[in-house]
């Protein structure tokens, strides 16, 4: 709290480890440096206002849009942009936050007037096109402003341009016929969940680096979902699917197969020893695991759900050496999902139903508190840490 060091002040003063003199010279510095911040009120107010603005600009274009002469569209695409980031610019010295609220809207509005504007240049003939642009544009908006909602919006752009264009590819004649076999979905699943714990794993410190931040927590919000995705995709592989994973056999072309592989594995891995360094190497290890489990989690077995355990433990373990909370929750998360999806379907259906329920309340019970006492364990460690000069960030703390 903002009075916490008046009151240690106080305490040092009435011990005369320090003179009255002194301990005023310190409190006018510190009440100097203070800096009101934003309660979270105007920041919901914020959000709001952009998403709002954003929407109503938008709905407002479209409407009209067909009455509009193609000069006159192309006009009011190019208007709303300068209107905004022009706005943005006036605010910067006065109120920086709604600066960033509007040069946010302004990349998000960037993208409607590249498909909008689109229109015009027959760019549907290659839909992928404009999210590249709109990709290309959050991230000159990046090099330029250094604010969040630009970097946060091109991480989110560049992987979906990427998957929208192995789509394309996947369903043009030269990828063969529609479809194309279960590779088609294999590939961006493995690429999204290998992704999500790069941009997890971008923080290696607790220095001031805001954008490492914005990637640690799309990674954190993704992770769950991208991992659900891809054990969809690799529980539903067909009896063939092994052959088309090792490019043997399938409906696509063995180069555009290999080459959908190489992104997906490759980009994220060559993100990770950017952002890393040297001690990338867990994510070669997690994507070593996610290939794998494609051929291990079909059918269905025990060492299905073993293997998915496994890769919980390897995160929380990763977790720890690191020094990084969030991986030790989510890693812990990922194995209390494992153990429960075991016991409902290999448990649960060979006892009564009396003796299943009582069963599962006791292993939500147990299993939970088990599971609670681990991540503390694990916490604590990092936090005895500190005391010998490691970090111990947290995914709510400022790094």
């Amino acid at each position: 709290m903002a009075d916490d060091w008046q009151r240690a002040l106080a305490r040092w003063v009435a011990a005369e480890l320090i003179d009255p003199a002194s301990a005023a010279a310190i409190e006018r510095w510190e009440q100097a440096r203070v800096r009101p911040g934003l309660r979270a009120p105007i920041l919901v107010c914020l959000g709001l206002g952009v998403v709002l603005l954003a929407a109503g600009l938008l709905l407002l274009v479209a409407a009209h849009w067909d009455e509009m002469a193609p000069g006159g569209r192309f006009g009011l695409a190019v208007a709303v942009l300068i209107a905004l980031h022009g706005a943005a610019a006036w605010s910067s010295r006065g109120f920086p936050a709604l600066a960033v609220a509007l040069h946010g809207a302004g990349s998000v509005a960037l993208g409607g007037g590249i498909f909008l504007v689109g229109q015009l240049f027959h760019l549907q003939a290659h839909w992928p096109a404009g999210l590249l642009l709109w990709a290309a544009g959050a991230g000159l908006g990046w090099g330029l402003l250094r604010q969040w909602p630009q970097l946060a919006l091109g991480a989110l752009l560049m992987p979906l341009w990427l998957v929208s264009e192995w789509l394309w590819r996947c369903q043009s004649p030269l990828g063969g016929p529609p479809g194309g076999g279960w590779v088609v979905g294999a590939v961006p699943s493995a690429a999204i969940l290998l992704l999500s714990l790069t941009y997890l794993a971008a923080p290696r410190g607790r220095g001031p680096e805001p954008g490492r931040r914005v990637l640690l927590w799309l990674g954190g919000l993704a992770l769950l979902p991208a991992d659900l995705i891809w054990l969809l995709a690799a529980a539903n592989r067909p009896a063939d699917g092994l052959h088309q994973l090792l490019l043997l056999r399938g409906t696509l072309p063995i180069g555009l197969a290999a080459l959908g592989w190489a992104i997906a594995i490759g980009a994220p891995l060559l993100l990770g020893w950017r952002l890393r360094g040297r001690s990338f190497w867990p994510l070669a290890v997690a994507a070593g695991w996610i290939l794998a489990g494609m051929a291990i989690l079909s059918p269905i077995t025990p060492w299905s759900y073993a293997w998915h355990g496994l890769g919980g433990i390897l995160l929380i373990a990763w977790g720890v050496g690191d020094s990084r909370a969030e991986r030790i929750n989510l890693g812990t998360a990922l194995v209390a999902g494992t153990v429960l999806s075991f016991y409902l379907a290999e448990v649960a259906g060979r006892l009564e139903r009396s003796l299943g329920m009582i069963g599962l309340g006791l292993l939500c019970l147990l299993g939970g508190w088990a599971l609670e006492q681990l991540r503390r364990r694990m916490l604590a460690r990092l936090t005895g840490g500190a005391g010998q000069g490691q970090a111990t960030p947290t995914a709510a703390e400022p790094e």
